[in-house]
């Protein structure tokens, strides 16, 4: 038997637990042995709950078990998830973890520490929830060399964006909706300002490139900004906006990662992703592209990616599962040498500037925006980009444009 502690009883924690309980036959046959859960962490007690006997307060009576084999990591934060991963890494125990700013924060140190311990660090519920992700770009795509990945990796961001879509509503109005629904948090800055996604993309990318890139150095921009007026264009162009995190390998060397809202047309295969759902897009050299779709947050679906890797680290007991993520710091680009189209908003005053600055561009009007005008602009650097947009005096929105 196989014996299984939980770090933090709360939304994942406890479905976790629910996981391995109620697919119990199917995960044991999977393990290969039986799971049992002999332990669940946290600071408060859970009179009623039909496991309050497995609750324990002090993390060393689990770490200090010998017959525990496999930490689930579901507290959040950094502290004191980081010190107790540690030490049951360094005891010899698996830890599978739900925890993308430890991940983000610590990976590479976490995955050495596993390997040298004859154990494993895993983390596929840190990016996507419950959407297969982590294993395809460690074991199903090794064959590839990874060229881009492309997500849509925040659920928040990607509702807010959708009802924003479909109801022409503004951002606010939409976002307060949200927390009343329980999609966003009462404090919704981690998602708003693309800071979840930052540490997502950068978890992939270091996947991707096979070296460290610190979510600090990826380019962030949120989805404040963007209005029901850039909507009632995106509409007329047939495209949609997305907030994407990306990474794309460059010629020179170098990794483009960023976070940032992007127009994109109805060919791009993120276009129909709605609502809450996730998916990520990525491009091999040999396969080309797949693309991976689901929840990305939420309690079992998120649990379930964490009961997943569980089931990994109890099939291979003793032995470490290869990931290749070095300390070394991968060589991150500026996005200012980086070139692109960009969607462009102006009132009326500025349409002789914008004929001298980016050439006769195709003017398009939205119904009620009566005062100005948007177009597209042709492929160039953000440096140059930004020169000329500073030379506008009444712009009043910009959106970067994604082609397939």
């Amino acid at each position: 038997m196989i014996q299984v502690a939980v770090f933090g009883y709360g939304t994942v924690g406890s479905g976790v637990v629910e996981v391995i309980e109620k697919n119990k036959e199917m995960v044991n046959k999977k393990s290969g042995e039986e799971l049992n859960v002999k332990y669940i962490l946290d600071l408060r007690d859970f009179p009623g709950d039909p496991y309050e006997n497995k609750v324990v307060h002090d993390v060393d009576v689990i770490l200090n078990d010998p017959d525990v084999n496999i930490i689930c990591e579901t507290m959040g934060g950094v502290e004191p998830a980081y010190t107790f991963s540690k030490r049951a890494l360094m005891s010899g125990k698996s830890v599978c973890t739900s925890n993308k700013e430890l991940v983000a924060n610590h990976g590479p140190e976490l995955i050495r520490l596993a390997k040298e311990n004859n154990c494993n660090y895993l983390f596929e519920a840190s990016v996507g929830g419950g959407i297969p992700i982590i294993r395809p770009l460690n074991y199903s795509l090794t064959a590839e060399k990874i060229e881009a990945v492309t997500g849509i990796l925040n659920g928040t961001t990607n509702y807010i964006l959708t009802k924003m879509e479909q109801e022409g509503a503004d951002f606010a109005d939409v976002l307060k909706e949200a927390q009343e629904k329980g999609y966003a948090e009462k404090d919704p800055t981690a998602d708003i300002e693309g800071y979840d996604a930052c540490r997502k993309i950068a978890i992939l990318s270091s996947l991707m490139t096979g070296k460290n890139v610190k979510y600090e150095d990826v380019y962030t921009e949120g989805i404040t900004k963007i209005s029901a007026a850039d909507f009632a264009y995106a509409k007329k162009l047939g495209r949609s906006i997305k907030l994407l995190a990306m990474s794309k390998e460059l010629a020179n060397d170098e990794t483009l990662a960023m976070v940032s809202p992007f127009m994109i047309d109805a060919e791009h295969p993120l276009h129909m992703v709605n609502g809450v759902f996730n998916a990520v897009f990525v491009r091999g050299n040999m396969l080309g592209d797949s693309m991976y779709y689901g929840r990305g947050a939420g309690k079992l679906p998120t649990a379930s990616a964490v009961v997943s890797d569980v089931v990994d680290c109890a099939r291979h007991m003793g032995k470490t599962i290869m990931c290749f993520w070095d300390a070394e710091d991968v060589k991150l680009a500026g996005i200012e040498t980086v070139s692109r189209p960009f969607f462009v908003r102006v009132g009326e005053t500025d349409a002789a500037k914008v004929q001298e600055l980016f050439g006769n561009v195709e003017k398009v009007k939205a119904d009620g925006l009566e005062d100005e005008f948007a177009f597209i602009t042709e492929t160039m650097t953000e440096k140059e980009f930004a020169e000329k947009a500073a030379k506008l005096s009444d712009m009043r929105s910009r959106i970067r444009v994604e082609n397939v």
